[in-house]
């Protein structure tokens, strides 16, 4: 398939591409990478008249660099592969580099950014599909129709959010800073992310994700990633956990754990492992731990493996993470 008509802006700076966005009465995407949203395009799925590339603005594109609190911010145009290999994110990041080494394929994420994994358009299976299939199955209401097909009603779109890169920033404590008409904001990544399909999370029309921030403490966690899908290359997550530990010697002093692919948006589970600081780790309280993440899951019917099974991989793969970042395996 070809793409639509579009035009094409390449501004050199990020007030530039702002200036462009508020010329274009809101009917305009911007691009990172392109290798989600051309896609889509080609796919007729919800494609504008204007299109503003951000490759040109190289404010964006520092894969790594420390901040004056001993932090670290990554642009948010970083190429994954970049990232990927870096040698100060795959010290200090070890979650984070896993999660990009199992995004698409090499040659994909030579390509794609990191903004633009953080940004992913949500999927489903009624959605992501040429403009035939969908007519012939009755539009959905992500694109040109008024109902969700995967639980039929108006109100809420339940494709889900399958980004890798996203549970594990959640679990470090990012957070993204974002530069639009009315300013620059930092928003947590833990709030960012909003549960219908269709919103999907925070960011303002004509806003721009400019980098990811990371606490110090990001930095000395033992943070990892694994992901449920049906090709071992290539395709989305069907279910990912993410996890971030921290240990005062066998002791919690911090644990986080996300999900992503089962839901509208990626679920960090603070409410199951905050109460957990003081707590000896072992494998009894993982396995309590799994269970209760697993218990609190409710993937949706729209992607290829279904509820049941990823329910049930959510907590063996949340007690594999668990046991090699504890030192347990």
């Amino acid at each position: 398939m070809i793409l639509p008509p579009f035009l094409l802006h390449l501004p050199h700076s990020v007030e530039e591409a702002l200036m462009i966005a508020g010329d274009c009465g809101g009917d305009f995407d911007f691009l990172a990478g392109g290798t989600d949203l051309l896609p889509n395009y080609k796919n007729r799925l919800n494609a504008r008249s204007h299109v503003i590339g951000l490759s040109r603005i190289s404010e964006l594109a520092d894969p790594f660099h420390r901040l004056s609190d001993g932090g670290v911010a990554i642009g948010a145009m970083a190429r994954l592969k970049e990232i990927e290999g870096d040698d100060g994110a795959r010290r200090s990041l070890p979650g984070l580099i896993e999660a990009i080494s199992q995004i698409a394929t090499p040659l994909v994420r030579q390509s794609a950014t990191l903004g633009g994994n953080l940004l992913l358009e949500t999927r489903c299976y009624y959605f992501n599909q040429g403009y035939d299939w969908r007519a012939s199955k009755g539009f959905c209401m992500k694109a040109e129709g008024d109902v969700c097909l995967v639980v039929p009603q108006k109100e809420i779109c339940y494709a889900i959010y399958a980004g890798d890169s996203a549970p594990v920033l959640m679990t470090l404590g990012a957070s993204y800073r974002l530069i639009g008409f009315d300013g620059t904001r930092d928003v947590p990544a833990a709030d960012f992310y909003q549960p219908d399909g269709i919103r999907k999370n925070e960011l303002r029309k004509g806003e721009i994700l400019t980098e990811v921030r990371l606490p110090p403490e990001a930095l000395v966690a033992r943070s990892g990633y694994m992901k449920l899908r049906l090709r071992d290359s290539f395709d989305f997550p069907d279910m990912g956990v993410a996890a971030s530990l921290s240990l005062d010697g066998d002791r919690i002093s911090d644990l986080r754990i996300a999900v992503t692919a089962v839901s509208m948006t990626p679920q960090l589970f603070t409410e199951v492992t905050t109460p957990l600081q003081g707590r000896v780790i072992d494998r009894a309280l993982i396995d309590v731990v799994a269970a209760e993440i697993q218990r609190r899951s409710q993937p949706v019917r729209n992607v290829m493996f279904p509820p049941q099974y990823r329910k049930r991989m959510v907590g063996v793969y949340t007690r594999r993470l668990l046991t090699r970042l504890a030192g347990l395996s």
